[in-house]
């Protein structure tokens, strides 16, 4: 790739331009965020007693003993997504609309998973062991919190699909344009489902392949931006 780069009209320029290599650093970590969520939670769903993936949601895994693991998870994730927006926003440029929203509702979701890390949901559904079955009467003041950040950051995720496809779709990019799209669209159908409060199998797993969609979707715009940091005008 580096080759490639150099073999370009200005290509040397561009790979020793410092504010490109801060650029592509900065993205890196929208590649790195998802993989290391999704393996996080993963490998606590297999090692940890009583936690169904068909029927828990990830932000239980805070409570209990190790629930130290999931809120470091939440606040790292958080802040690898925040890096990212901001080397979004350097790669975009600012000032146009995808240049300035794409990056504030990605920060938004960063922002987001942090809140979901610093306020712990509620303990539900029998986790961890000695829950009672099934949601509790009242939610607590963080359990409050906690659904109101993840709320925000969800709709930060998918208004920075809509608004970054926009943007590839003045580029004449329409494969990128349709795929950012549709994963706004899917993603807010299955956080919508998350929502309503079910907790069936279908529900639930459908929320964890949208999301694995979503986390796909940032680490490909992620990669696409990195390569072409420094071009983008």
């Amino acid at each position: 790739m580096l080759n490639a780069t150099l073999g370009q009209p200005g290509g040397l320029a561009r790979a020793c331009d410092p504010a490109a290599r801060v650029t592509r650093s900065l993205l890196g970590w929208g590649a790195v965020a998802g993989p290391f969520y999704v393996a996080v939670v993963l490998g606590q769903a297999l090692l940890r007693p009583g936690f169904d993936l068909a029927h828990d949601d990830a932000s239980l895994l805070s409570n209990g003993g190790l629930g130290w693991i999931q809120i470091a998870n939440f606040l790292l994730t958080g802040a690898m997504v925040i890096a990212c927006a901001v080397g979004v926003r350097r790669a975009l440029g600012g000032g146009a609309k995808a240049g300035t929203w794409g990056p504030l509702l990605l920060g938004l979701f960063g922002l987001g998973m942090i809140g979901a890390g610093v306020f712990v949901a509620d303990p539900m559904s029998g986790f961890p062991r000695g829950t009672p079955a099934g949601r509790p009467e009242s939610i607590s003041l963080h359990g409050t919190l906690h659904i109101v950040s993840a709320g925000i950051g969800f709709l930060g995720l998918a208004g920075a699909c809509f608004v970054i496809g926009q943007r590839f779709a003045g580029e004449r990019r329409p494969a990128w344009a349709w795929f950012s799209r549709l994963t706004g669209v899917l993603f807010l159908l299955g956080f919508g489902g998350l929502a309503s409060g079910s907790a069936s199998a279908i529900v639930v797993l459908a929320f964890w392949a949208v999301m694995l969609l979503a986390w796909g979707w940032l680490a490909a715009v992620a990669v696409n931006l990195y390569r072409r940091a420094g071009e983008i005008a």
